[in-house]
């Protein structure tokens, strides 16, 4: 049941101890504060992080050739390792792989492009089209590569919308026009889209067979890329060493030279930015969390002082036979109107700091968005107001022990 007379008596003691109060309260609302601001940030962080990853898939190894570096069973080392089409066709038999692709960038000493009076040298990509799965993109307009492409040697392009915007000025449509790269006409069957950074919008596509051919590659490529679903990192893994294994009894070179094929996975390398961003998550709610732990001892202690300086009162109360509860309620619910208070400021003061951020930050690569999640929010409040409970409740429970004699004889 509410009690006016009882929240009278608690606005009056918070009344003749401002200064007090004030300080009390604000220890609890910093600690509050520093919680959300670092995960808002930490979430911002992680933001960034996540973004740089929206322009490629998150499930594939992309395996390139090097130069060995060892000998191995009679070759020497300083071999250049080539790969073929035919070592795409094994790599792609291998367990956990759902998809492959090939991807070489051709190192022209004319990257040029055009478009009637309109250049531009842009990076060229002969590729297979299963790479679109490697990169996640989106087709604007018309279609990607596909496989009577590769088969009948089309000399077929997709542009990065970048490229279109600067070749088209956005002035017509560009799927059926034909743009000549390095001089060689190819008829346009695209245009896409990339989340990714601006540099992968810089870039065109054309069927690897037709640069084997066209641009005198013969069946060689540069880069193999699997996909391999929704298999874990220890899958990729062995995936990873299955790959050296072919590749090294195939190209003669030893499979634990670092050098002779240089490998990304993509499944670990996410996985180790999840576990990184797991730990600054823990260790900001242990920061947060011991900040507000000290801002509630802070409570705890004010909460013993005022139950020293009120002694004689309780005894008193006690006397005219207020029961222990009503002591203790007395002493809680002033405790828990503090930290709730303070909480709740500290706690809209930091999520209105990270929507400033948000707004006033420049974007960047790697920070972007700084949130709380709203259950994060909830919880942290519940925390407080738990936190004050616990707060007043030592004082509180020996306010109610104090016996009438002893309180009315205290100075």
């Amino acid at each position: 049941m509410f009690d006016l007379d009882k929240w009278q008596e608690i606005f009056s003691t918070i009344r003749k101890n401002r200064l007090r109060t004030v300080l009390t309260g604000f220890s609890v609302a910093w600690g509050i504060f520093m919680l959300v601001v670092l995960l808002g940030s930490g979430y911002g962080l992680e933001n960034g992080v996540k973004r740089e990853f929206q322009g490629d898939a998150v499930n594939y190894i992309s395996i390139n050739s090097g130069v060995t570096s060892t000998a191995y069973k009679g070759m020497k080392p300083g071999r250049r390792i080539r790969f073929t089409n035919e070592d795409r066709d094994i790599l792609a038999r291998i367990n956990h792989v759902e998809k492959s692709s090939s991807r070489t960038f051709l190192f022209s000493d004319n990257n040029t492009i055009s478009y009637k009076n309109e250049y531009g040298t842009f990076d060229i990509f002969a590729i297979s089209p299963e790479y679109r799965y490697v990169e996640s993109l989106t087709i604007t307009n018309g279609r990607f590569l596909n496989n009577k492409d590769i088969n009948d040697y089309r000399k077929s392009v997709v542009l990065g919308r970048l490229v279109y915007e600067a070749l088209f000025k956005n002035k017509e449509e560009a799927v059926d026009k034909y743009v000549k790269i390095s001089g060689v006409p190819f008829k346009v069957v695209g245009v896409y889209n990339d989340p990714g950074q601006d540099r992968d919008l810089l870039r065109v596509y054309i069927p690897v067979s037709t640069a084997q051919r066209v641009f005198n590659m013969g069946n060689y490529i540069r880069n193999v890329c699997l996909m391999l679903g929704g298999a874990g990192v220890e899958q990729s893994l062995q995936v990873v060493e299955d790959v050296k294994n072919k590749m090294s009894a195939r190209h003669k070179f030893d499979p634990e030279d670092q050098r002779a094929l240089f490998m990304f996975n993509s499944i670990q390398n996410y996985q180790q930015f999840m576990d990184l961003f797991a730990g600054i998550r823990l260790f900001i709610w242990i920061i947060g969390t011991g900040t507000i732990i000290a801002g509630i001892v802070g409570v705890s202690n004010i909460m013993m002082i005022v139950v020293k300086e009120r002694t004689k009162e309780i005894g008193i109360r006690k006397a005219l036979g207020a029961t222990p509860w009503t002591i203790v309620s007395l002493i809680l619910q002033e405790s828990i109107l503090i930290t709730a208070f303070a909480g709740y400021i500290g706690l809209v003061s930091g999520v209105g700091l990270l929507e400033l951020m948000s707004k006033v930050l420049p974007s960047h690569d790697y920070f972007a968005n700084p949130e709380i999640n709203l259950n994060i929010a909830i919880a942290a409040t519940v925390l407080l107001v738990i936190a004050g409970a616990v707060a007043g409740y030592v004082p509180a429970r020996k306010a109610a022990t104090v016996k009438p004699v002893v309180a009315l004889r205290d100075e």
